[in-house]
């Protein structure tokens, strides 16, 4: 008699408490529709999330963002104060791209309306590796005071970190080109030996040497990449179906010195990466649908030369080199091709087997230096007024060493 009273004590105890969680699950202190909260994605990215936009400005915090040229938050939620000064708590769930983000805000006055960016802590390393399109789910909790309010799930589509954007909304994102510049690469100090072996600079000092020899360590470079074979090829289109967005696919250093291939603003990120390296403070103009490269020849910034980079892809060192004869000559239709970047002397030396063909290479690397240095010279000064114009955004002017203050290389 005595355990059947206990057992019925026990029953009654724990069907009050089910009641209780009942009444208290079925009146929760803030409506939903009262806190209206909602989740999106920055309306300027179109739900569109872009790895390179975060891994080059994820150093940006605080009222440092301020000195950023475009809105670079990613994720935002508004909500409506149900009292003063309550606690507004927004939890990001992880997921394939982010890990659990807490964000907490004071809403002062009951009735308002507030926004707030959601900075998600990112997983950086698969960021890094994204190379095609891809949906994401991201799930934010609201919490007020400490009470779970409401849930929204975004899907978003992940795009390349490769996919740079030029402009999304009219607003000018092209400051992102300084982010495939990176002259952390570790490719580069192998690089840089090659450069030396070939002899044409027995340093590479930077702003340490005379200006001419500054020039004279940017041919090195040229040179270089004219014996890699670096050629033209074009692969700016994506799959962005964003009709805001106006997109480029730009390869990283590694993939250009991999590939040889290269459009006008992979060769121009590639070769400046090397200068930035070197000590040299690379410009990269960027002009409606083209891209060339700049550099101070002083550390004052007083001399800017130019460089047309595409010319690289004209002539093709190891095609030459693979066609020769057993006399060292080329065949009369590859010589051909190359004899309009030479001297009058230097086709008669050739003929009379005084000039080898490593000097033949550096003749015509030097004949299409000069061209290359020429090139978009009066362009540029037609041009000059439009690139001093900060608002302007056919005409930009992207000087990597100013722009790393607030643009990381992606590596």
């Amino acid at each position: 008699m005595k355990h059947r009273t206990l057992r019925l004590v026990f029953l009654a105890a724990v069907m009050l408490l089910a009641g209780c969680h009942s009444k208290n699950a079925g009146n929760k202190l803030y409506n939903p529709s009262q806190v209206a909260f909602s989740a999106r994605c920055n309306p300027i990215l179109d739900n569109q999330l872009y790895p390179s936009l975060i891994l080059a400005v994820s150093g940006q915090q605080g009222s440092d963002t301020k000195s950023l040229p475009a809105d670079c938050s990613t994720l935002q939620v508004s909500v409506t104060a149900p009292t003063d000064n309550c606690v507004l708590r927004v939890v990001l769930d992880s997921s394939v791209i982010n890990y659990v983000t807490i964000s907490q805000e004071i809403l002062p006055h009951r009735g308002e309306s507030y926004t707030f960016d959601i900075k998600p802590k990112w997983k950086y390393n698969i960021l890094r590796k994204i190379r095609q399109p891809a949906q994401v789910d991201l799930t934010l909790t609201c919490y007020i005071n400490d009470e779970e309010v409401d849930i929204k799930n975004l899907n978003i589509s992940c795009r390349s970190v490769n996919e740079c954007p030029l402009s999304l909304k009219n607003t000018d994102f092209r400051f992102l080109f300084a982010a495939y510049v990176n002259e952390d690469h570790p490719q580069i100090e192998h690089i840089l030996t090659e450069i030396l072996d070939q002899g044409i600079v027995t340093r590479l000092s930077g702003y340490q040497a005379p200006e001419r020899e500054v020039r004279n360590q940017v041919f090195a470079v040229w040179y270089y990449a004219l014996s890699r074979g670096i050629s033209y090829s074009s692969i700016s289109c994506t799959s962005n179906p964003s009709p805001t967005a106006n997109v480029q696919h730009i390869r990283f250093f590694d993939e250009v010195w991999n590939t040889r291939q290269a459009n006008c603003i992979d060769a121009c990120v590639f070769l400046a990466s090397i200068l930035r390296k070197t000590g040299l403070k690379p410009v990269i103009f960027v002009e409606p649908c083209h891209a060339y490269l700049g550099y101070y020849t002083d550390r004052n910034r007083r001399h800017l030369n130019l460089l047309e980079t595409t010319i690289t892809s004209w002539v093709n060192f190891p095609d030459l080199e693979r066609s020769l004869l057993d006399d060292g000559t080329l065949p009369p239709e590859k010589f051909n091709k190359i004899s309009k970047y030479l001297s009058a002397k230097d086709i008669e030396r050739y003929n009379n087997h005084q000039l080898s063909f490593e000097q033949l290479k550096l003749a015509v690397a030097k004949s299409l230096f000069d061209k290359a240095s020429e090139y978009n010279r009066e362009n540029y000064e037609a041009n000059r007024q439009h690139f001093a114009d900060t608002t302007s955004i056919s005409y930009q002017q992207l000087d990597i060493e100013q722009l790393r203050k607030i643009v990381k290389p992606i590596q």
